[in-house]
């Protein structure tokens, strides 16, 4: 038997981490046709790539539809027919919908909000339309993290990315919640992800990239801090915190 690369190994770590996350979080459930929403990026393409060899091996039994969204009044320009291929690589259903915003009907809204909110309004159409009853996003545990961090710092509150969202008339499920962005760094250069081009004349820096940094300082003075931030979120000692009596 033939030894597995460096690579080969982290490919399968990571393939046990969406596994243990589907399970221990009651990600997919048996019948269950998901939508996943394509952008290009690294991310969304691992997530199309796990989840498609992930809906093979039957536990549990589950579809995966994939959805390209394509804003038209935005600059970025993506390769549909590569796209493609990374659905039709595991027999999935390749989706593309084109959409667009004003950003001039909500003043009060930034621009990257409403492009935010237009594509994930778009995803629920595509999925109701393709009889979808779970969305996949790609946010992998960096992002819950550094949202976690963002809540503490700014909203006061305790409080990140739910792996499982049911308020509304779909579900949304993270199933990458336990991978590491460091990890998708490497399998995306292994794997030879293409880079798409992205030109959005909205984007601009926030806050995330200041928790990205903060997040990487935590874990130069300990490097678990990422787990104890994680596990702290499931280990909270209400009687070590202050408590109003009105």
């Amino acid at each position: 038997m033939a030894k597995l690369t460096e690579d080969e190994r982290l490919f399968r770590k990571i393939e046990d981490k969406i596994k243990r996350a589907i399970f221990d979080y009651g990600l997919i459930n048996d019948g269950d046709r998901i939508l996943v929403g394509l952008s290009g990026g690294k991310d969304s393409l691992a997530l199309v790539d796990l989840l498609g060899r992930r809906s093979k091996i039957y536990c549990p039994r589950f579809e995966v539809v994939v959805a390209h969204i394509v804003m038209t009044n935005i600059p970025y320009c993506s390769d549909r027919e590569y796209l493609r291929s990374c659905a039709e690589e595991h027999d999935l259903p390749f989706i593309v919908h084109e959409t667009s915003f004003d950003p001039s009907t909500d003043t009060r809204k930034s621009p990257c909000f409403l492009c935010s909110w237009t594509r994930r309004k778009a995803l629920f159409e595509i999925a109701k339309a393709h009889k979808c009853n779970k969305i996949a996003l790609g946010h992998h545990q960096d992002d819950i993290l550094e949202t976690l961090l963002m809540n503490l710092t700014h909203q006061g509150a305790f409080g990140t990315m739910r792996l499982k969202m049911d308020k509304f008339d779909m579900e949304i499920i993270r199933p990458m919640c336990l991978v590491e962005e460091r990890e998708l760094i490497q399998v995306a250069a292994w794997k030879g992800y293409r880079k798409q081009l992205k030109n959005c004349p909205y984007e601009s820096g926030s806050s995330r990239s200041d928790m990205k940094e903060l997040l990487r300082s935590l874990e130069a003075i300990n490097p678990e801090a990422r787990y104890s931030l994680w596990g702290s979120m499931t280990n909270i000692q209400e009687d070590y915190l202050p408590r109003k009596i009105r």
